[in-house]
């Protein structure tokens, strides 16, 4: 049995990146890539367009209304921030011997009572390093928009004994 050796020629594809790919660039890069990866990934994926002299305006037509969604979040996210500036959610939990919660309080239980003070934030916006163990006032950090972050004061007290 021999090897039979190819002399194929590597084909590449010049692309242009529609979102942030962190192994290849950011959006708008246009770079040189192996044509199957562009063929079979990144086109399908609608990650790249093929460079093009059609798909450069195409391109900036998508960068500037990225970059409008991106300031109108990030104003309504300074918004919602000032708003839950001093906030101070209150959750009530059921409390064993020496003061220790049965379970935990998480990041959905106080997005929770944060709708109830009429704040729309999602549990995934809330940054709890670990979920909450004891009666207490614990600073929580809510991260809003990449650039607006907010502290809330998560106030943990006993529920009451029936």
């Amino acid at each position: 049995m021999y090897l039979q050796s190819f002399d194929r020629k590597e084909e590449k594809m010049k692309i242009i990146l529609r979102k942030n790919i962190e192994t290849l660039g950011k959006m708008g890069d246009v770079l040189t890539v192996k044509d199957g990866y562009a063929r079979n990934y990144l086109l399908p994926r609608n990650l790249a367009y093929v460079a093009t002299a059609g798909s450069l305006r195409a391109l900036e037509e998508e960068k500037r209304m990225h970059e409008f969604r991106h300031k109108k979040e990030f104003r309504s996210a300074q918004q919602l921030a000032s708003g839950l500036q001093n906030v101070t959610v209150t959750v009530s939990v059921k409390v064993g011997e020496e003061g220790r919660l049965f379970g935990s309080v998480t990041s959905m239980d106080i997005a929770n009572e944060l709708k109830l003070q009429k704040f729309d934030v999602d549990k995934r916006m809330i940054e709890l390093d670990e979920p909450i163990k004891s009666i207490g006032t614990f600073p929580v950090t809510v991260k809003l928009h990449t650039d607006v972050k907010v502290v809330v004061q998560v106030k943990v007290v006993e529920e009451a004994k029936k």
